[in-house]
Parts: structure tokens; sequence; C-alpha cells
């Protein structure tokens, strides 16, 4: 199929995709817009995360708020997305393919990279190729099944959010993990904050806009 504009108003898209069609929505910025358009990813399709998870769903909404427009997409094999689940390998292949797609139709805009657990590991696997300027992760899952310690670690300004109560995520793991990077991202640690954020997620939201804005680029 051909390659869909970026659109102007909220709106699902059907994308060409590595595996088959890749099902995304767009949504334009509802503060002040600024030139960057984030793109997020889900959590674990096996354990049923989706574009639609809602910590997914108040993150790019503080990212909007604050004049980014942003793009969430369904995984291969999730929604209407086409393909199977591939531990992390074909996801990464999915983003590459999304965020391809929003530099072609947004060249003046900077690209963000974002995800939520899983989807924060995809997002790091993915940031030596497409270079972002900006990356936020969420809970990302440091010691569970995938090697955190082969990533290549993004070089750009980076925001860590990670709940202190977390149930599925180690956060004494992902502190540790931080603290041995020799340039460490920012980090934020919400207390009483379990994995998927219940009663925060608007302090959630708080953290997504306060974290982000000394990086938000010129409108100018």
């Amino acid at each position: 199929m051909p390659a869909p504009s970026f659109p102007t108003e909220p709106a699902s898209v059907l994308l060409d995709g590595p595996a088959g069609a890749l099902e995304l929505a767009v949504d334009p910025a509802e503060g002040p817009p600024v030139p960057a358009v984030a793109v997020f990813c889900h959590p674990l399709p096996t354990e049923g995360g989706t574009m639609h998870n809602k910590v997914v769903t108040m993150a790019t909404r503080a990212l909007r708020e604050v004049g980014v427009d942003t793009v969430r997409f369904n995984f291969r094999g999730v929604g209407a997305s086409q393909g199977h689940f591939d531990d992390g390998n074909g996801e990464t292949e999915d983003l590459v393919a999304v965020a391809s797609w929003v530099r072609a139709q947004r060249p003046a805009a900077a690209l963000w990279l974002g995800g939520f657990s899983f989807g924060a590991y995809v997002a790091l696997r993915a940031a030596p190729t497409l270079q972002p300027a900006f990356m936020l992760s969420i809970a990302p899952p440091v010691r569970r099944s995938w090697d955190f310690d082969a990533l290549l670690l993004p070089t750009c300004p980076w925001l860590v959010i990670q709940g202190e109560a977390d149930e599925i995520v180690d956060p004494q793991a992902v502190y540790a993990w931080i603290e041995a990077m020799a340039t460490p991202p920012q980090l934020v640690r919400m207390p009483d904050t379990s994995h998927f954020f219940h009663r925060r997620l608007m302090d959630l939201r708080g953290a997504v806009k306060n974290g982000v804005r000394p990086w938000l680029p010129s409108a100018a």
C-alpha cells in the first residue's frame, strides 16, 4: 500500500511493516506545538500489552500537553497489526518502520522515542539505529527476560521513570543498572507506585511533563 500521509487530526493509520500491516494511532499536540514527534511503544503483547494501555495513553497525553505530537502503535500480532510475537527482535523492526515513516513525513521534526516496560526495552534496542533526539523509558524491565547489558545506550537526553513499589520490574535492578552507567539518564523515582501506576497515573503525567520540558525543541 502507498505510505499514508501524517494526519493533522487524531487518526488511526495502517502502515506497511516488516511482517504486514501495522496499526498506528496518531495524535497531534494539545499544547502549543513544538517540532517533535514521539513514537511510543507498549508493554509485553503476551501479557495483554497494547497501544491502549493506560500507562502508554497517559504518557503520550502528557507529551501532547507540552506540544509534542505522538504516535502509538501495536506491535506485530496485536490488534490490527499483522504477524506474530518475536520476543523483541521483530518488534524492534516494527518500531524502526514506524519511526522511518515519521521521519519521511515530518523531516523537520525531532524524533523522540519512548516505551513502557517491554516497550522501553524495544525503544532502547532501536535507539542506536534511529538516533533519537530524546528517550523516555518507563519501568524498563531490567534483569527480566532481556539482556540490558548488551544494549548500546542512548547518547541523547534520556528520562527514566520507575515506581518504587513495582511488583514486576525490580526497582533496585533498575537503579543498579543506571548507577553503573558512565553517563546516567535523569531518573525519577516514584514512591508507593506499582508497575502499572495504579492510582498514580496523574503523578506519572506530571513526572513526564516536568521531565521533558527542558528538552523541548524551540517552536521557532
